[in-house]
């Protein structure tokens, strides 16, 4: 049997949320699992209105569809989001693992904080006998940090030590957060800490580069600690002292409890890890390794490796970017998309958009398939168009697809273990839609991932302004051309439209028909039923000119109840012809009955071969006293 599993995380670029993806990827595939990573890039923006579009991702899944979760709610900045994904899995009814946050009523895969903190911040004292201490620690809102920074606490309480609150600072465990920490720490601390211990490795290694750029000496000035060990040993400018924790691991024992928990096989619901520390050189233990040669090569090759790797993706992003930018359509911008996803060489990649992706106005949220409140505003609609379907190195024709099934029909290829990563579409707070990677070639756990995202995105908000900047051009085009009420030409309208073949019929003295008409009692109409009757009357008799010309006429409303109709190369049985037709159409719309009043219309026509520079209003004027006498003749034999 075929397993679904969504995965929700956030900032996938990070070393922490990369490694357990590494280790998700592993069980997926060791365990047949079909893996969706639901996953979006916020919080570093400083932009509200970017993250809320980011959000949008996560409310794309309709956990009922599928058959076990993945959470790492602690990656996620905004406490609101995380409740509303964990009352849909709940609402749902699926088994889901949390790494690292402990949830009631789902698996959880951990480490023990509070005695890993321990661990470390006694070995600071007692082995380096440091007492001045600052703390850098992760999001007031999140358990880990919090359990991490109250371990911190009582070991400084049983030693004796005391710590300013000036000498804490909260970060989100992104590297400018231990940057800010140490500027805080340098002009508001009256004295310098003898060690920094840092709640990740992240804002460690950080604020390592920030000392040494005023000058300071790691571990001889300020010793610096770090957590989880993210940094490989030699990947920084020096080791960091810090947590290792089994993050692959988690990732991979997540799967296995899921496949588990699906084949009825007995487990315990709460695992914690083992963890060890590592005292290297950024605490003053240790020494640096590098003078092993063998070292060396090795950190030299995976520099270099990731420098070319590095230069290859930036390569890739400037080349999409400005392609994409000079797309002055949604046709050029599709094709450009598609060169590209052949040049990145992903497994599978779908471009997936709301059908409304291209409105002018604000996203309708009446239109979503998720009509109960969320915390996110809703705005995939109930299906999106997939322009893009690209599988096996090949492009599929994929129209159009229910949102809820995340994946186009040509993704079903029968092998299980894949994972992909549904990244969001969106421009601020206006949903787009999503894309669909899976690539075992395009390091998507790379940062500028994130950029490669964020350009996509921009790319098509541009490509949107661009349609919606042509909708408003026609719009105002048809505002001065159409008349609104009735829905055919005004006289603007009717002067452009016959303009050139007027100016034809003159050089070279084509004969012209001019008709004029008039409804027929309208102020009885509007006295008796109403002006919103009379209205209706005018329109009547439009849509009657529009089934009646049928030759190439052009007509218009000439102001209020008058009507003009205008022909080229017209004979008199023609204008005859017409003249009944239209009282024939006159008499089809009186025999429906519909009406409280009975349709009727006057007209009258001249024709004539127009002379160079007359005016064709010259005709219309004739035009009308012909049909004013039309008019008054029915006056007279209706008093006869």
């Amino acid at each position: 049997m075929s397993y679904k599993i969504a995965v929700i995380i956030e900032e996938i670029g990070q070393s922490y949320q990369s490694a357990i993806i590494s280790g998700i990827s592993t069980g997926a595939e060791k365990y047949g699992l079909n893996v969706s990573v639901f996953t979006s890039f916020s919080g570093d923006m400083d932009n509200p209105r970017h993250d809320m579009g980011e959000f949008n991702v996560f409310n794309l899944p309709d956990f009922s569809d599928f058959n076990g979760a993945i959470l790492l709610t602690n990656t996620l900045s905004h406490q609101v989001v995380v409740n509303d994904i964990l009352e849909r899995i709940a609402i749902a009814d699926i088994p889901a693992v949390s790494i690292d946050n402990d949830l009631e009523d789902f698996y959880h895969i951990g480490i023990d904080n509070n005695d890993a903190m321990r661990v470390i911040t006694e070995h600071m004292i007692d082995v380096h006998h440091y007492k001045k201490f600052a703390y850098i620690s992760g999001p007031t809102d999140n358990p880990e940090s919090s359990d991490r920074l109250a371990a911190f606490r009582t070991v400084l309480e049983e030693n004796g030590l005391e710590i300013a609150d000036k000498a804490i600072a909260y970060g989100d465990f992104r590297a400018p957060s231990g940057k800010a920490a140490v500027e805080q720490f340098l002009e508001e601390l009256p004295e310098l800490p003898e060690a920094i211990i840092c709640a990740n490795d992240v804002m460690a290694a950080s604020a390592i580069t920030t000392l040494m750029s005023h000058g300071l000496r790691v571990p001889e000035d300020v010793a610096v600690t770090g957590f989880d060990n993210t940094y490989n040993s030699h990947n920084y400018q020096m080791e960091l002292t810090s947590v290792e924790r089994p993050l692959e691991q988690s990732g991979e024992l997540a799967c296995q409890m899921l496949y588990n928990h699906l084949n009825g096989i007995a487990q315990e619901r709460n695992v914690i890890l083992n963890m060890s520390t590592r005292f290297t050189e950024s605490c003053g233990c240790g020494h640096n390794a590098l003078s092993d040669v063998s070292k060396l090569k090795e950190l030299n090759y995976r520099n270099f490796s990731n420098f070319e790797s590095i230069q290859t993706y930036m390569s890739v992003l400037n080349k999409m970017s400005t392609q994409l930018l000079a797309c002055s359509n949604f046709d050029d911008y599709i094709a450009s998309l598609k060169r590209i996803a052949v040049e990145i060489h992903p497994d599978e990649f779908y471009f997936c958009l709301c059908e409304n992706w291209d409105s002018e106005n604000d996203v309708d949220r009446s239109t979503s398939r998720h009509k109960q409140r969320r915390a996110v505003p809703m705005a995939y609609t109930d299906y999106v168009i997939v322009p893009i379907a690209y599988n096996n190195g090949e492009f599929h024709e994929c129209c159009r697809i229910r949102s809820q099934d995340i994946l186009p029909p040509v993704a079903d290829s029968g092998k299980d273990g894949k994972l992909y990563f549904i990244n969001p579409l969106h421009f601020g707070e206006r949903c787009l839609g999503y894309m669909v990677i899976r690539s075992t070639r395009l390091p998507l756990q790379n940062i500028m991932f994130e950029t490669f995202c964020i350009n996509i995105s921009n790319s098509l908000e541009n490509i949107r302004k661009l349609m919606c900047l042509e909708y408003a051009v026609k719009r105002l085009g048809s505002l001065y051309t159409m008349d609104t009420f009735s829905g055919i030409f005004n006289r603007n309208g009717f002067m452009q439209a016959t303009e050139d073949i007027y100016r034809d019929c003159a050089e070279k003295h084509r004969d012209i028909m001019l008709m004029f008409i008039d409804l027929d009692g309208l102020k009885v109409i509007n006295d008796t039923y109403g002006h919103s009757t009379g209205d209706k009357a005018i329109c009547s008799i439009a849509d009657v000119l529009v089934d009646s010309c049928q030759g190439g006429e052009i007509f218009c409303r000439f102001g209020g109840d008058e009507f003009i109709v205008f022909g080229a190369d017209y004979t008199e049985d023609m204008a005859k012809k017409l003249t009944k037709t239209i009282q024939e159409n006159i008499n089809k719309v009186n025999d429906t009955g519909f009406n409280p009043f009975i349709l009727s219309a006057s007209t009258g026509y001249v024709i004539a071969a127009p002379k160079k520079g007359e005016d064709i209003f010259r005709f219309v004027t004739e035009a009308d006293q012909k049909m004013y006498d039309v008019k008054r003749k029915k006056k007279l034999l209706r008093y006869a």
